[in-house]
């Protein structure tokens, strides 16, 4: 086939979809064309930048007619920031778009009969994140503090973020200060060179307490002592302060070791009536809101009596298997991250929950030994990372032939693709709920119940 278009050529173009990466989709003759800067609705005129022989890649020179959903960023720099990708789009609009986005990976599994639900989402959707990672760096002698443009490590330096919590304004600002003030050096990772690599907050959401984490290329942070002062007359918040030491040349943020230099060891947040400890290193979903809204569902579609035995696979620090085990008669909880197994523990403790168990190790290693020795679910709870589960988990799951699986994803296509291998397996899904827990980008979390087909 002759491609349509040629390099460099301007074309009016209709954008009909938005790809995952959240580029408007166009189509000329069936023929695919990613337009950068474009939402679905709009028509522009796009100069073709490059030109493949199943796609092309334009950029927006011109917008001849706005889509209808299309809305000034409240944020001035969400078009060069890659943590809002789809803030220019009315919130509506978001999360029929994220509905949207479950079905197209439904439909790519022949799972088109699965009934998506509209997209639950937030009353107010700004300022709802309890953790930032702002990386740290320098361009021309200048201090850069903020977030990565998209598909860079270029960072786009912020003084205000519109979906983190306000108090990270403010402690940004003092640590601006003091690094120019006692000329600590940011992290250069072309040279590895530098000190200050990342500066990570966590936030409780009903406490508003915050622990405070500087990644850095180093043993140890000068001035530590003045930046205690700083940080804890200026804002009464701070709870914690600790140094994490990452000197390996890596992408990964967090290294091995961290040290505290001032006040708690760990932080208290809650979802619901649950309290649950967070230390440095360990994972708690980012936005407790929606977290909730989130459980209440994969609570729902357990259907719990009291009287199951659950598996709660990638438990991280026990969030969800401690919402299960208020209405279960057993819990078994499985996460690979020891600090996180150690947090389940304790945060079982905290609330009382005695008939939650939780142990150490991977899920494709542990759940099937644990089968083995004879312990069985009436009720299997997933919530994997985003590659999805393991075939050594999923195949476990189909031999002990649990009555419901409950699936909470962050991955529409490894949702649908391990949805698929479950149902040519026995199960039925019937609906899968999409909750919004990242608004202004285009991640969502689902839920989805499989029942065995002789129920």
């Amino acid at each position: 086939m002759k491609r349509p278009v040629n390099k460099q050529e301007i074309y009016t173009l209709d954008i009909v979809d938005l790809s995952h990466q959240a580029t408007g989709v166009a189509k000329k003759d069936n023929y695919t064309i990613f337009v950068e800067g474009a939402i679905p609705g709009d028509r522009v005129e796009a100069k073709i930048i490059k030109a493949k022989k199943n796609y092309a890649v334009a950029r927006c020179m011109k917008i001849v007619e706005p889509s209808k959903h299309r809305r000034e960023p409240i944020c001035p720099i969400a078009n060069i920031c890659g943590g809002c990708q789809i803030m220019n789009i009315d919130y509506a609009e978001q999360l029929r778009l994220k509905k949207e986005r479950v079905k197209q990976e439904l439909r790519r599994n022949n799972l088109e009969h699965i009934e998506v639900l509209d997209t639950l989402g937030m009353a107010e959707p700004y300022y709802y994140r309890n953790k930032a990672q702002f990386p740290v760096g320098e361009r021309k002698g200048k201090l850069e503090i903020g977030f990565y443009k998209p598909q860079s490590h270029d960072i786009v330096d912020t003084k205000h973020c519109y979906i983190q919590h306000e108090i990270n304004d403010k402690i940004i600002d003092i640590i601006r200060f003091f690094m120019e003030m006692y000329q600590i050096p940011a992290y250069d990772e072309v040279h590895q060179r530098g000190l200050v690599r990342h500066i990570i907050t966590k936030t409780s959401f009903k406490t508003r307490d915050v622990m405070l984490i500087l990644v850095i290329n180093g043993s140890e942070l000068p001035h530590s002592e003045e930046l205690i002062d700083l940080l804890t007359q200026r804002v009464e918040q701070i709870k914690s302060i600790q140094i994490n030491i990452n000197e390996k040349n890596t992408n990964v943020i967090l290294g091995n070791k961290t040290v505290k230099i001032y006040g708690e060891d760990q932080l208290i947040d809650y979802i619901g009536d649950l309290s649950f400890v967070i230390s440095p290193e360990s994972f708690f979903q980012v936005n407790p809101l929606q977290t909730e809204v989130l459980y209440q569902k994969a609570l729902e579609k357990a259907g719990l009596t009291g009287e199951e035995t659950v598996y709660d696979l990638y438990c991280g620090i026990g969030s969800i298997s401690l919402f299960l085990a208020q209405k279960a008669k057993k819990v078994y909880g499985i996460e690979v991250v020891k600090q996180a197994i150690e947090n389940a523990r304790e945060n079982a403790r905290r609330n009382g929950i005695e008939n939650a168990e939780f142990y150490l190790g991977t899920a494709e290693e542990v759940f099937p030994k644990l089968y083995k020795e004879g312990k069985k679910a009436d009720v299997v709870v997933v919530d994997p990372p985003r590659k999805g589960c393991d075939e050594a988990v999923l195949d476990t799951i189909v031999e002990m032939n649990p009555e419901k699986v409950v699936y909470v994803s962050c991955n529409p296509a490894s949702l649908a693709r391990d949805i698929a291998y479950l149902m040519e397996k026995g199960y039925v899904a019937e609906e899968i709920q999409p909750v919004d827990m990242f608004p202004h980008s285009l991640h969502v979390e689902t839920v989805v119940k499989l029942q065995r087909k002789n129920h």
